[in-house]
């Protein structure tokens, strides 16, 4: 009965430690981009297609980026506050965007932003979105 006791404590402690542990390795992964949304509004009055605007603030870390993905039926607006961000657009190339600067990235089109320096990099976003019920963000495999 204790030879069992002790095997079933064995294998409780194993199941509690292997999520906690799988925690701690996510954690240690380099993560992505923080987005902090400002504002998310709807159009008002204007009679034009776009139906939302979303205002966010981005801040990527020394050598993070966003992975690639495109935003269904809204054009992104990315106007760098702080250091200089790489935009890359499928077949538009590579672009440097630095502080006081915007890049325009059409909807539907896969692209990734990144920061090569070691500061962080901070910039606004403007998402304006003609189609509200399609999801804000599709992953792009590469």
């Amino acid at each position: 009965m204790t030879l069992i006791r002790r095997q079933f404590l064995q294998v409780a402690g194993i199941l509690v430690a292997v999520p906690t542990a799988s925690r701690i390795v996510f954690a240690q992964a380099p993560a992505g981009p923080k987005l902090t949304q400002i504002l998310k509004k709807d159009m008002e009055g204007q009679g034009q297609a776009v139906q939302e605007t979303i205002v966010s603030i981005v801040e990527f870390g020394p050598g993070v980026s966003a992975p690639w993905h495109m935003h269904p039926s809204a054009q992104e607006t990315l106007y760098a506050l702080d250091g200089n961000l790489v935009v890359e657009v499928e077949g538009r190339g590579t672009v440097n965007v630095k502080p006081g600067e915007a890049s325009i990235i059409p909807g539907d089109i896969p692209h990734l932003a990144r920061n090569e320096s070691n500061a962080i990099v901070k910039a606004l976003v403007v998402h304006t979105r003609g189609v509200k019920d399609k999801p804000f963000v599709v992953p792009v495999k590469r």
